[in-house]
């Protein structure tokens, strides 16, 4: 930060936690809402992907800004800005949400398990939750060994994703035409869309980012935010296009093995059988390496992410093994009632989806209010940038209730 000794791997010792907000954007969630969207409707929904992956960034992007500048988390600007009905609202929403991310993180390592050693999927989600809270004890020991195990859990996801890019047969030339032609043909799709945005731009990796910059460097003056605030950029930009060229790896890949012939694959389960004669076991095994390891890595930050959340909006800290058992007892309900895991992997993400707003119009709020960020505060362009995400994803949630409650949509029925 003094400046005296620089090189180009200079911004490695700020990175991190960009890194542990970006396993939120390849979690068992995506997983599902992706392999739905490219078994359907082949490179249609590819779109949606990059949208959500652009609005991700933007708001991590925000929310490190607000840690950086402020020394305070998402959480805690809000108990401090917002009255109290505001307050326990949004908390008690966070915690709704929390519940519906470990909902798809458990069931995601669970079903990886369950196919990898032919174990009952309550079995799998026992050992899930025991490995989550070994790992979770490393915190203890610091954020650095925390950031590198996520980043090898990143790495092995996004090399399994490589590698499946060069089994699959790709149209790259549709591909790239889903990417940037928005279309929703029909009103399931619609119904996936908004799981992909849930499931991508997730409510408590926008508090997370926040909350991970308070216990590293600290700016004691401008220009040293200045530093901060570009090294945080350089990183969010690095680890959320990693995050979303996997997401997309991940649709190209259920569109090519699967929309041709087996567009009736819509659960996880269904896909790694389907693999198997299709792409061989090759390809099978590293569909479920990357699932177990976005299960597991998830799992931790999400744990990481609600401890954060609750301390911020009400004050308190409570032991993580209890935290954990909070939140995973939906999870095992769920499974214990029968419920088909892949359905309920996408409408957690729905739920995460209608979570969102609240957040994201808080960051932008507090980016833009020059009392709280000073000469930091947000520019104009950025301003209309961060609205206009918000409004995109409010719009989209209108419609998905509307259309839930029966209000024909034109072009989407």
């Amino acid at each position: 930060m003094s400046g005296r000794k620089r090189s180009l791997m200079t911004p490695l010792l700020f990175a991190g936690p960009a890194v542990i907000a970006s396993i939120a954007y390849m979690d068992p969630g995506n997983f599902a809402t992706n392999i739905q969207a490219g078994s359907r409707y082949g490179y249609m929904l590819l779109w949606v992907v990059v949208m959500a992956n652009m609005i991700a960034m933007l708001f991590q992007a925000l929310s490190a800004r607000l840690g950086i500048v402020t020394h305070k988390n998402l959480a805690e600007m809000c108990r401090d800005q917002f009255p109290k009905p505001v307050v326990w609202g949004m908390w008690g929403s966070s915690e709704i949400a929390a519940m519906a991310t470990d909902l798809a993180e458990f069931l995601g390592g669970a079903l990886g398990l369950s196919l990898l050693f032919h174990m009952p999927l309550l079995a799998g989600m026992g050992i899930t939750a025991l490995v989550t809270y070994g790992l979770l004890m490393v915190e203890k020991r610091g954020f650095r060994p925390v950031e590198l195990m996520i980043g090898g859990l990143v790495a092995v996801i996004a090399l399994c994703y490589l590698i499946e890019m060069f089994i699959a047969p790709v149209d790259w030339a549709a591909a790239g035409l889903g990417m940037v032609t928005p279309q929703l043909p029909d009103a399931q799709a619609l119904t996936i869309a908004v799981g992909i945005i849930g499931a991508t731009v997730m409510p408590h990796a926008i508090f997370l980012h926040s909350g991970l910059t308070q216990h590293r460097t600290q700016a004691r003056n401008p220009e040293e935010c200045r530093k901060l605030l570009r090294f945080s950029n350089i990183e969010v930009v690095i680890a959320l296009t990693l995050a979303g060229l996997v997401n997309i790896a991940m649709v190209i890949m259920a569109a090519s093995a699967f929309h041709s012939g087996h567009s009736e694959v819509a659960e996880i389960e269904t896909a790694y059988h389907t693999l198997t004669p299709l792409l061989g076991i090759g390809a099978a095994g590293f569909f479920l390496l990357s699932l177990i390891a976005s299960g597991i890595s998830s799992s931790v930050v999400g744990t990481m992410a609600g401890q954060m959340i609750m301390q911020g909006f009400v004050g308190f800290r409570i032991p993580v093994w209890l935290r954990r058992l909070v939140t995973m007892i939906p999870a095992f309900i769920v499974v214990a009632m029968g419920v088909n895991a892949t359905d309920a992997l996408v409408y957690s993400q729905v739920v995460l989806s209608l979570a969102l707003p609240a957040p994201m119009i808080a960051l932008v709020i507090f980016t833009g209010r020059r009392d709280i960020m000073g000469e930091f505060v947000n520019s104009r362009r950025t301003a209309v940038l961060s609205i206009i995400g918000t409004v995109v994803i409010v719009a989209l949630n209108i419609i998905l209730l509307l259309q839930t409650f029966g209000v024909n949509i034109p072009g989407l029925e």
